[in-house]
């Protein structure tokens, strides 16, 4: 394929001066890295200098490049498989590239930002023109070189070879293709001359990770560093009164208390003197806001559903006149509680304010909107803050929001010195941004054994996300379909939870279908296959709609022939859940079996279409990370407030799934030849659905209530 895009100056910069006459290209579009320097020193001689400049990929001298990485690497494994693209089309030897992270520039990189799962599909087209686009330009100056035609010339894992066999290496010539014109037209390696591209390939900080180096946020250290931990109110609604500090300053090795807004801050020459601090201080509280509890937010969340104070999200057909002239309706409510993030790495991050610059370093998903609310909290420039990147040990969307970069920074401005702020497990649960606490209820008119009507409606704490859940199944796969929500306004701090909505949203459809399902007398796959049928032409003709119903049919088809799908032995029940969301198409298979009187999931098969697939084992690795962590959550997540103070601050309380409970997942990819969608996030949400109706056809028991540890007898 050829890529049309012409190449502006202003986003293509060549250097010529590097050291030993390499060519330095950078792209405003450019992202991620690769290997490590010292790795590739055990291959090849280092060049003697790299320029150290945002959104290049060098070529030295020797034909080593660097790749930097743009995006935040929380565990996607964007730093390995995005930099295989960009070396796909470069057409260079994998063990030649060098990974080096970039930090915050918003004007050379257009996002940097870890969340959506969309840094893969986001950046597919810009990576492969990154990489064709120096490929071109080095058998530009090879070909000039021996006087031939660019197209005599072909380019090989790093070399350069003519009709008369010539042979260069890219290095021999990156000075001369600094001098080159930036071509207009830069073709693309068809999909079936791809080399690295679907290959597996190890996590280039895998060996740092495993030796301990400091690659996370939490193992900065900078001279003259303080640590501070910081003191919030205990219950959401709190203001801060007064506070008596005067035998957390006799701590040893504790040098400031300090006042900021609603908080208090203790900085210390490491964090156990800071942390057994803080638990001396003496602070008066006063209720400012409604402490709220649970049980209200339930009882509010019901009444809202029947309550339909918005316009619909989404609304075909004639929903009424098909529930009216119905031969019976179902109407399920399933129900999910807040959920904490509980990263491995709990929040924190370094800042260090000073009259000439700001620097701040650690693990944030939104660099350039931390970047932005630090500016206005100390009162600076964006220009004067430099934000760099640390690997993250966990995000999930918990590190989207940056309220910990926020605290580090005004802490660093009040007390004039480089801080690095930690959050003990405790600040993490208690002080965190939750999975909103949401209820569904959900209505089906049923006719002649016809589903003729659908109606979802949604109640939220503090919802914000409408628009993922009108356009995805089974819009369009039922003549008469509504989509509404309410949301419930709360003072406990709500937001992104790995595969917003989505995560719940999945469990409770898919349940209800299976339920219809068996009300009408239909296999649950066959039901599943002939709505997607049905939306086959609407979904051609509604640009509205979202998922692919064929794709999905795909996945659905994948699914059950890997999985044995009705044919498994006596005592083995299998559930399904098929679903669409990020981008991307996934069906679920869960295989339970009963052990003294318990539910027990054997094994996930997971058949994906994500199109092209990168990195096969790192896909693969996110996948059944995924399909675990929907499993764990949805069995046994919970967290419940009392006037406004969670019921868990560690892990003594709050319950995750264990080793022992985790199943086996088999993981299958679609083939496909479309642009790759994402993975971080799509295989959790169809997770809870597969296990609940698995769960069902084994104990003969619906499950509508998240975790389903509180309504049925599973291990724990």
């Amino acid at each position: 394929m050829e890529n049309k895009r012409k190449l502006k100056r202003r986003t293509f910069f060549k250097i010529s001066g590097a050291a030993g006459g390499g060519m330095i290209l950078g792209f405003s579009w450019l992202a991620q890295g690769c290997k490590q320097p010292e790795e590739i020193a055990k291959v090849l001689e280092m060049p003697s200098e790299w320029y150290d400049i945002n959104a290049y990929l060098k070529i030295g001298n020797n034909g080593v490049v660097t790749i930097f990485s743009q995006n935040p690497e929380i565990g996607q494994n964007v730093k390995t498989s995005m930099p295989m693209i960009v070396a796909e089309e470069l057409d260079v030897d994998w063990e030649n590239v060098i990974v080096e992270q970039a930090g915050l520039n918003t004007d050379k990189f257009p996002r940097q930002v870890a969340g959506g799962s969309q840094s893969i599909r986001q950046g597919w087209k810009a990576l492969r023109d990154a990489g064709a686009t120096a490929r071109q330009m080095l058998i530009n100056a090879a070909a000039k070189q021996w006087e031939i035609e660019p197209s005599e010339v072909i380019a090989t894992d790093g070399i350069l070879k003519g009709p008369a066999g010539q042979e260069l290496g890219y290095g021999d010539v990156a000075s001369a293709a600094a001098t080159m014109e930036i071509p207009e037209n830069v073709p693309h390696k068809k999909i079936t001359d791809f080399k690295i591209i679907g290959s597996d390939k190890k996590n280039v900080d895998l060996q740092n990770i495993l030796t301990g180096k400091a690659l996370f946020g939490i193992d900065t250290k900078r001279e003259g560093m303080q640590y501070a931990v910081v003191m919030r109110p205990p219950a959401f609604g709190q203001k801060l009164v007064s506070f008596d500090d005067v035998e957390a300053r006799k701590v040893s090795g504790v040098n400031a208390v300090i006042k900021f807004g609603n908080k208090i801050a203790v900085l210390a020459d490491a964090t156990w003197p800071a942390m057994k601090a803080k638990k001396m201080i003496k602070a008066e509280w006063a209720v400012d806001t409604p402490l709220e509890s649970t049980a209200d937010h339930d009882k509010n969340l019901i009444a809202k559903l029947d309550t339909d104070k918005t316009e619909p999200f989404r609304n075909d057909g004639d929903v009424d006149k098909a529930f009216l002239e119905a031969d019976e309706i179902v109407s399920k409510v399933y129900e999910s509680p807040f959920l904490p993030h509980n990263c491995m790495e709990p929040m924190n991050f370094f800042a260090d304010v000073r009259e000439d610059k700001v620097e701040m370093h650690g693990p944030i998903q939104t660099p350039a909107w931390g970047r932005s609310r630090a500016a206005k909290i100390i009162d600076r420039e964006e220009k004067d803050i430099d934000v760099t990147m640390s690997r993250m040990g966990g995000g999930f969307g918990r590190r989207l929001y940056g309220d910990f970069s926020d605290e580090a920074a005004e802490i660093s401005s009040i007390a004039k010195k480089p801080i690095q702020l930690i959050f003990t497990r405790e600040d993490d649960m208690a002080a965190g941004t939750y999975r909103q606490a949401i209820k569904y209820k959900i209505e089906a008119s049923l006719k002649d054994n016809k589903i003729t009507g659908y109606k979802l409606s949604e109640a939220a704490v503090n919802s914000n996300m409408y628009g993922l859940i009108p356009n995805f199944f089974p819009a369009g796969a039922i003549p008469n379909l509504r989509v509404s929500g309410n949301k419930q306004e709360s003072n406990i701090t709500t937001g992104a939870w790995r595969a917003p909505y989505t995560n719940f949203l999945a469990f409770a459809e898919q349940s209800f279908f299976d339920e219809v399902a068996e009300k009408i007398g239909k296999d649950e796959v066959e039901l599943r296959m002939e709505l997607l049928e049905i939306a086959k032409p609407i979904a051609e003709s509604d640009e509205k709609i979202e998922y692919s119903p064929a794709r999905m049919q795909e996945c659905i088809k994948l699914a059950t022939k890997k999985a044995g799908w009705g044919v498994q032995p006596q005592g083995t029940y299998q559930g399904i859940s098929a679903y669409y969301s990020h981008n991307t198409h996934v069906a679920e298979i869960a295989d339970v079996v009963m052990e003294n009187g318990q539910a027990v999931v054997k094994k996930v098969t997971c058949a994906v279409d994500c199109g092209i697939v990168i990195n096969p084992d790192a896909a693969s690795n996110m996948v059944a990370g995924g399909v675990i962590d929907g499993i764990g959550h949805a069995m046994y997540g919970d967290l419940s407030f009392e006037n406004g103070i969670p019921s868990a601050t560690n892990f003594d309380k709050y319950r995750l799934i264990r080793n022992i409970e985790t199943p086996a997942v088999d993981v299958h990819f679609v083939p496909s030849t479309e642009d790759p969608t994402g993975l971080g996030e799509p295989t959790l949400p169809p997770a809870g659905g597969a296990v609940a109706n698995a769960i069902y056809k084994a104990t003969g028991k619906r499950l509508y209530k998240q975790p389903f540890v509180k309504e049925m007898n599973v291990i724990g």
